[in-house]
């Protein structure tokens, strides 16, 4: 699976706006707090999709079952010119009775329906990278987007595993060398 770069850029900013929201000042987990307070604000979040719709998106966290995931692989490819109405996914997504309610805000805005494809596809690289890897590696002749060679399928810095400061560590040393920086060991 190739990321569209549209999907690719923006999938960065939805997992930083989910850290953001993961721990308070003194290390504690308060996402689903987080999260809760601002779902109650959504009418408001609603008039942002367009400016900044990783920080509406996550409101939907948790909130889309993916039921055929090879229509989630065709519209992280896309860019948004190209995406299918909101109505045209309800085969592939399904959403949860809470994130429902959610959906009908925003489907009432400009570009609701577009919006709504962007939370479902950022959503389904938040939680099925291994998937994504597994299908890349299993249609290896995928092809390359217009040249680009950072068009690459996710990576292990997308695993949703569990994670401990030495994990997080690990990886912003193994990021750091990738980048032409030493280890300091």
């Amino acid at each position: 699976m190739n990321l569209s770069p549209f999907f690719r850029n923006l999938r960065s900013a939805y997992q930083a706006e989910l850290d953001d929201l993961t721990q308070d000042s003194e290390g504690k987990n308060v996402l689903r707090k987080r999260l809760a307070d601002k779902r109650k604000e959504i009418g408001f979040l609603a008039q942002m999709i367009e400016l900044s719709p990783e920080m509406v998106a996550v409101v939907f966290h948790q909130g889309f079952r993916f039921t055929t995931p090879a229509a989630l692989d065709k519209l992280v490819g896309l860019q948004p010119s190209a995406f299918p109405d909101w109505a045209a996914l309800s085969g592939a997504v399904t959403l949860e009775p809470w994130a429902q309610s959610l959906a009908d805000v925003v489907l009432r805005e400009p570009g609701g329906n577009r919006f709504m494809a962007v939370a479902a596809g950022l959503e389904y690289l938040q939680h099925h990278p291994r998937m994504a890897q597994a299908h890349h590696a299993e249609t290896d002749d995928a092809p390359e987007e217009d040249g680009d060679d950072d068009a690459t399928p996710l990576s292990a810095d997308d695993d949703t595993g569990p994670q401990n400061d030495h994990t997080r560590e690990e990886a912003g040393a193994d990021w750091l060398a990738d980048q032409g920086f030493d280890r300091k060991d």
